[in-house]
Formats: structure tokens, C-alpha cells, sequence
């Protein structure tokens, strides 16, 4: 069985911000710990480039729609490359085998009798692409999201019978586990006691769509559209453009992971499309909170956006993922505050875990001729830090499969504490000056190098790259995406007499003397 999961479809009026590599690197997290399980993963992301506002994004910017698609998306593809995102499939829904899947996705839907014609009234966000609430008099209303002015609109457009499956779609909102986390799910159950409303899917005089197929002049509405991506998404290169074979390629996903703003669409629309067009429906949908800076929404107009990018070079990946992971609930509103980013990177990766196997390598290799010490009884199954890195694997296996980032990371670095308060009680620097102490600064030494692999290990999920520089230093070989993640959680894999390579910092402090 394959283990399905997604982002959204980044929409690609504009370049990517960290909103969008923060909702990434959780389900990079996701997917590298469902790996080294022994999973069958699909991570699917990519782009959502059609509708009104990457139209008018590509007339200000003078190109064409397909070329300013072509610059953005690549420009995705690309952070996500260097951010070190482990995605399966990056899919744009500008390419021919999508629209393919979009038309046939739509045969059965009409085919079920959930096309109808209608007439679409109302005040419209271009920058949400939806219809809002406000009443027909209200006068110069705004988006509450994006605080921009609403257009009114009054247009003939093919409406989705979406009060058909008031009933499935009531029982679906309401089940454990279909809406997490478990605050959002008051909210969609509250929209849907409202009572669900036919939708239009599709818009009149918008060039830049796909038609729709029977209808000149229509063009499919970009949600109607962009949700089927992650179906065209699952195809193999060599297969035919048929919604048959997505059963054997990984459908249906296991974990929509989503910003809160699309809940609705996802939650709602998105499940009664796939009982129309006779498909199943996802396992789960995650709506995560927004990110501020310093207490304040980020926007252009402040001046306090964070680009991925110049955050990717001042600081490096582990440093960011540890911030965001270990500091903000997922599922929760977070604060990105310059001051506190430092000192987390700073005191839990540079000082306590970084250094944790920096001082005791160095006295390893200082009194034990350049390796790892015999174990001694410090091999023993029952040794305190080995029950201390059994207890922390169980609680990061329960926090990760609940996707709670938050609870694992603390759990390691709870661990690597539990290490390092061990050594200075222990003290080896002073047992090590009587001969008949050399064995038990041996047994200490392991015990603690031991630790800092099982540290390195579990880390593996939420910071890859600097588990992987732990082990090296370490000596130890690469995890493997299979089971080389539980065969490498047993107490005694370092092997005595191991030759240790010259230590160096694993994790640099970080100096931002200015603003990010």
C-alpha cells in the first residue's frame, strides 16, 4: 500500500513565501518518517496556474500567462530543490495530462447529473478566487484575508449540485479523523449546518483555463480545476490518461496538509466531487495555522515579508525546520520572532546537541586512541540513558504519527539533555586522571556516544541534513528509506573500537546582527 500526502497546489501569481515552504517542510517531515518506517510514500506537491488572478499577475508583469507560469513554477521547483524537500511528484496544472484528467473527471460528474446551468451573483475575491457573504447592497466591501476591494460579478456559469450530498458530506465532517486538527472541525460543521449550496465551476470570457468541454466560452473555475491535480499527479510517465488506474497508483491520499483558508474547499467541496465522480475519498485533511512576524501579519505593503530564500542562506535548512517544527504547534497560528529563533537554534542545536557530541568525541578520541571506547556493562540493555532512548523513540514514533512536530523535537532534545546532564555528573575529565577509572570513563563515554547516534537517528525526520552530518561523525552509514530506521534503533549499534573521524561542529551557532 502507498502512503499518499500532499500540499496544496501553490498558486503561482506570485513567488513563494514562507507560508508555503513552512506547510512543505511539514510534509517533507511526514514523508521522510513514513520512509523510514518502511513505507511506500507519494509526496505530491506543485502548482495551481490557472484563473483571473495569474492572468492579470502575467498582464502586469507584460508576459504571457504560460510564460509567467513557466518562471514561478520553476522557481518553486527550485526552492523546494534546495530546501532538500523530498516531493515524489511536482505537478502543474498547466500540463496537457492534467487537463486530460480534468475533462474526464467532468464526464462523470456530468454524467451523474451534477452539472447544472446557473446564474453566479455576487462580490468575488480575485486574490481567493471565491464569492464571498456580503450582501448585494453592501457598499465598497473587502476581503477579511487579503483586505483588498471585492468585485461584483453577474455571469451565467455551470453550477456543481453540491446540495445533493448534504447528508455524506454532514457524516464525513463529523467522523473522527476525517478534520484535523480537531479545532477546525466546529468550523466546517458549522458552514455545512448551513446548509451546502451548488457552487460554480466554471467562469464565461476567462482565457486562461482549460474549457470546458461543451460549453463554449467556459473555462473550468480554478478550485474545480486545481483539486484534480492530485489525481493527475499520481499518473506514471508511461501511463494512459485514465482515472481507472488510480487505485494502483497511490489514490486515495492518506493526508491533505493545508493552510486553514482552503479548509472549506478541501473539506467540503472537494470529498462531494469524488462521490460525483464515483472515486474515494481522502483519509484526512489538516488545516495548519498562519504564520506573523513579531506579532504582525506579513505583507508587502509592511515590509515584513520572510523570503525563503535569504532565510535559507543566512540560516540553512536545519536551523528553520527546527524553528518551525519544534517551536509552533502544528495545527496552531505562530509567531516567527527573530530573538527566539536564534536562541532555540542556538541553545538546543549548537550547545546542546551539537556540542553533546563534539566534547565527547574529542574525549574518545583523546584517551581511547582515536575511537570509540568498549562498551563494557555500558552495552547493557537496562542502562539508564539506553531506557532514556527507547522511552523518547516511543513518544517521537506517537508524536509523528499524530503529526505533532512539536512534541518529538522536544522529546530528542529532552534526550540529548538527559545525555549531557549525565556526563557532567559522571565528570570522565576526572575520573580519567586514576588509572583504576579508565573503564568506567569508557563505559560513560560510550553510553553517552551511543546516545548522541540514537539523538542523530531519531532527528533523521524533522532535520535530515544535520542527522546525517551526526553520523558521519559519528562513522556510522546513511539511514536507509526502509527499515534501516528501526534496525538502527537498538541499543549497543556503535561498535567498540570504531575509529572516530576528527570532530568537528556539527551545527554552527547563528549570528543575525540584522534583521531577516
Amino acid at each position: 500500500m502507498t502512503y499518499t500526502l500532499t500540499t496544496p497546489l501553490y498558486y503561482v501569481n506570485d513567488r513563494a513565501h514562507l507560508g508555503s515552504t513552512y506547510t512543505t517542510l511539514a510534509c517533507d517531515t511526514i514523508a521522510r518518517f513514513r520512509r523510514l518506517q518502511g513505507e511506500r510514500v507519494t509526496f505530491i506537491t506543485g502548482c495551481d496556474e490557472h484563473g483571473l488572478k495569474i492572468q492579470r499577475s502575467a498582464e502586469a508583469a507584460g508576459l504571457t500567462p504560460q510564460a509567467h507560469c513557466d518562471a514561478i513554477s520553476g522557481e518553486y521547483r527550485d526552492l523546494w530543490r534546495r530546501w532538500g524537500i523530498s516531493n515524489d511528484r511536482f505537478i502543474r496544472t498547466t500540463d496537457p495530462r492534467h487537463r486530460a484528467i480534468v475533462e474526464q473527471f467532468f464526464a462523470r460528474v456530468e454524467a451523474n447529473g451534477d452539472v447544472v446551468e446557473g446564474r453566479q451573483q455576487g462580490w468575488y475575491c480575485v486574490a481567493c478566487e471565491e464569492f464571498k457573504e456580503e450582501a448585494p447592497s453592501a457598499q465598497e466591501p473587502h476581503c477579511p484575508i487579503h483586505l483588498r476591494p471585492l468585485e461584483w460579478r453577474d455571469e451565467l456559469n455551470l453550477f456543481f449540485r453540491l446540495s445533493r450530498y448534504q447528508e455524506p458530506i454532514e457524516r464525513l465532517v463529523a467522523s473522527d479523523g476525517f478534520i484535523a486538527p480537531r479545532s477546525r472541525r466546529r468550523e466546517v460543521e458549522n458552514f455545512v449546518a448551513g446548509g451546502l449550496r451548488d457552487f460554480s465551476i466554471s467562469r464565461l470570457d476567462l482565457p486562461w483555463g482549460i474549457p470546458v468541454p461543451g460549453y463554449e466560452g467556459h473555462t473550468f473555475y480554478v478550485w474545480f480545476d486545481a483539486l484534480l491535480g492530485y489525481l493527475s499527479a499520481l499518473l506514471e510517465p508511461d501511463d494512459a490518461n485514465d482515472l481507472a488506474l488510480l487505485a494502483e497508483r497511490g489514490w486515495p491520499a492518506q493526508l491533505h496538509v493545508i493552510g486553514k483558508d482552503i479548509l472549506r474547499f478541501h473539506a467540503v467541496y472537494w470529498p462531494a466531487m469524488l462521490l460525483s465522480a464515483g472515486l474515494p475519498l481522502p483519509e484526512k485533511v489538516f488545516g495548519h495555522g498562519f504564520l506573523t512576524r513579531e506579532g504582525q501579519k506579513m505583507g508587502k505593503s509592511l515590509g515584513n515579508v520572510l523570503d525563503p530564500n535569504g532565510l535559507l542562506e543566512r540560516c540553512g535548512a536545519d536551523a528553520v525546520r527546527w524553528y518551525l517544527l519544534r517551536d509552533i504547534p502544528f495545527g496552531d497560528d505562530g509567531d516567527f520572532q527573530q530573538q527566539r529563533f536564534s536562541d532555540l537554534v542556538n541553545n538546543d542545536l549548537a550547545n546542546t546537541i551539537g556540542n553533546l557530541l563534539n566534547r565527547t568525541s574529542s574525549m574518545a578520541r583523546r584517551w581511547f586512541d582515536g575511537a570509540v571506547p568498549p562498551a563494557g556493562a555500558a552495552a547493557a540493555a537496562d542502562h539508564p540513558l539506553a531506557l532514556r532512548c527507547l522511552a523518547c523513540a516511543e513518544t517521537v514514533d506517537g508524536a509523528l504519527e499524530a503529526l505533532d512536530f512539536r512534541t518529538a523535537a522536544a522529546a530528542i532534545l529532552e534526550l540529548a539533555e538527559a545525555a549531557n546532564g549525565f556526563l557532567n555528573d559522571r565528570a570522565p575529565w576526572k575520573a580519567i586522571k586514576a588509572e583504576e577509572g579508565r573503564s568506567g570513563v569508557a563505559e560513560d563515554l560510550y553510553a553517552v556516544l551511543e546516545t548522541s547516534r540514537w539523538v542523530a537517528v531519531l532527528l533523521a525526520p524533522l532535520l535530515p541534513d544535520l542527522s546525517a552530518r551526526m553520523l558521519d561523525q559519528l562513522a556510522q552509514p546513511a539511514l536507509l528509506a526502509d527499515s534501516g530506521w528501526t534496525a538502527a534503533r537498538h541499543w549497543g549499534k556503535l561498535a567498540s573500537d570504531l575509529a572516530l573521524p576528527e570532530p568537528t561542529p556539527v551545527m554552527h551557532r547563528l549570528e543575525l546582527d540584522s534583521p531577516l
